[in-house]
């Protein structure tokens, strides 16, 4: 049941999964992404009217408008003081190169960064990385 306060109506994730039919992992994956716009107070989520409004409005928005298409940069270094390497590599195929030629794989990390933003997208074990994305 949603709490009022005030004149604001805070709906929680088991608010929003029985209103929506969304699981509950879906809905805190959005909330970690900024998909949704809500508060974390203690363990629990909150989610006012008007970010729901925002939430399906932008939807709205983004069906009409093509997504521009995100590029990244990779970055591959040593994950302690052993190894002090560190490879930038504009694509994927750099970064499954770049690691091939290491001796020791599992001292090696890769972070993924959004070109655009700066924002570093993922950091992932080498051998994870090589496991998703190497063809061979």
């Amino acid at each position: 049941m949603p709490r009022k306060i005030g004149s604001l109506t805070l709906y929680s994730i088991d608010d929003l999964h029985e209103m929506l039919g969304i699981s509950k992992m879906t809905l805190r994956a959005y909330l970690r992404e900024g998909r949704l716009k809500g508060r974390k107070l203690g363990v629990s989520w909150f989610v006012t009217e008007n970010a729901i409004r925002e939430y399906f409005e932008e939807t709205d928005k983004s069906v009409a408008q093509p997504k521009k298409k995100r590029s990244y940069r990779y970055i591959v270094q040593g994950v302690n003081d052993l190894v002090s390497e560190t490879e930038y590599c504009e694509t994927i195929q750099d970064v499954i190169q770049t690691l091939n030629e290491q001796a020791i794989i599992s001292l090696f990390q890769v972070q993924k960064i959004d070109n655009e933003t700066e924002e570093i997208i993922e950091i992932i074990k080498a051998r994870d990385f090589l496991d998703n994305h190497d063809s061979n």
